[in-house]
């Protein structure tokens, strides 16, 4: 028997709605498909923008009471999916998490891992991150606790990685942005054995690619964006895997920002659980094919998805293969 709306409590928890899984992938999948008309044409404002006012409209069906605390900046600078917005039809209070399009340049330029994304936790169980860089180490499941830390060097790192997964540094392979900012990084672990994945942007993914076996990846390193960090946190909390994040300031605006979102200590190291609490949801759903799910496959009339949506308190992992018709979903093309 179908469920009547109307008759969710608004204060049950994230955990009472069994549908919602499934409703998350409909909203990555609406931002993917918008975004996807704009693959390799150069233009990320306008994928970014398609992508965005794709999934804000996806939201309006979701049966939640949704409020943004990982979007796409301040109301001031954002007409949809902002800090504070409210989103859904109504239902459990929850926090959002959202990156409408990640790797908007990537997607522009027709290059792997650009994908739609949004995390759900309830209510005050995201990190409350500003739009500032975070320092970040990542490595998959199954791994003994504080396995890598984020103050020790790339090469006592990849030497503890290596002893726990009883392989040799030179079998381990590290994700890093290609950034002239991670020289550093990139040289010590190449002098210590390690071979590189240099990606473009799309750091979520990176991190994400740390727990899936396929991926070809070991561990995650180097600055990205705190709202990506977030994100990727929420992916890990359902999926397995460590993964240590510390705020960088650039100045003492941004020390004052964190500090109003109620980030106390500027030098605290965030695990996984600091970032993404509770009972965690997370989908994504590919835009461009890469490492962790395959691209949207468009033709004239329809479209072909690839996502993959996962929930911390069963630890289930689904990847969903959606066929669009054009001709029916008006709107997605």
């Amino acid at each position: 028997m179908s469920e009547n709306r109307s008759s969710i409590d608004p204060n049950a928890p994230l955990r009472s709605d069994r549908n919602l899984a499934l409703e998350l992938v409909r909203v990555t999948e609406a931002a993917a498909i918008a975004s996807s008309r704009w693959i390799g044409r150069g233009d990320k404002n306008a994928a970014d923008g398609a992508a965005v006012d794709a999934m804000r409209r996806a939201f309006d069906s979701v049966a939640i009471a949704g409020t943004v605390v990982i979007g796409e900046g301040e109301m001031d600078e954002a007409p949809m999916l902002y800090i504070g917005e409210k989103v859904g039809s109504g239902g459990p209070e929850v926090d959002i998490a959202v990156d409408p399009l990640e790797g908007t340049s990537i997607c522009a330029r027709g290059m792997p891992n650009a994908i739609a994304t949004v995390a759900v936790a309830e209510k005050g169980g995201f990190l409350h991150a500003p739009d500032i860089y975070m320092d970040k180490i990542a490595v998959g499941p199954g791994l003994p606790a504080g396995v890598v830390h984020l103050d020790a060097g790339p090469k006592e790192n990849l030497r503890e990685l290596a002893r726990a997964k009883k392989a040799e540094i030179e079998d381990l392979v590290v994700c890093i942005l290609d950034r002239d900012r991670h020289k550093e990084i990139i040289r010590a672990c190449r002098e210590a054995g390690a071979r590189i994945m240099l990606i473009p942007d799309g750091d979520v993914a990176g991190v994400v690619a740390c727990s899936q076996p396929g991926a070809g990846v070991d561990m995650y390193l180097g600055w990205g964006g705190a709202p990506e960090g977030v994100l990727a946190a929420a992916a890990l909390r359902c999926i397995g895997g460590q993964m240590q994040g510390r705020l960088i300031y650039e100045d003492d605006t941004q020390r004052e920002r964190a500090k109003s979102m109620g980030i106390a200590d500027p030098n605290r190291i965030f695990n996984v659980e600091d970032m993404a609490r509770g009972d965690v949801m997370f989908s994504a759903t590919g835009v461009t094919t890469g490492a962790m799910l395959r691209g949207v496959q468009r033709t004239t009339t329809s479209a072909v998805t690839h996502s993959i949506v996962m929930r911390s308190k069963t630890g289930t992992v689904r990847y969903v293969e959606g066929h669009h018709n054009f001709a029916v979903k008006h709107g997605f093309a």
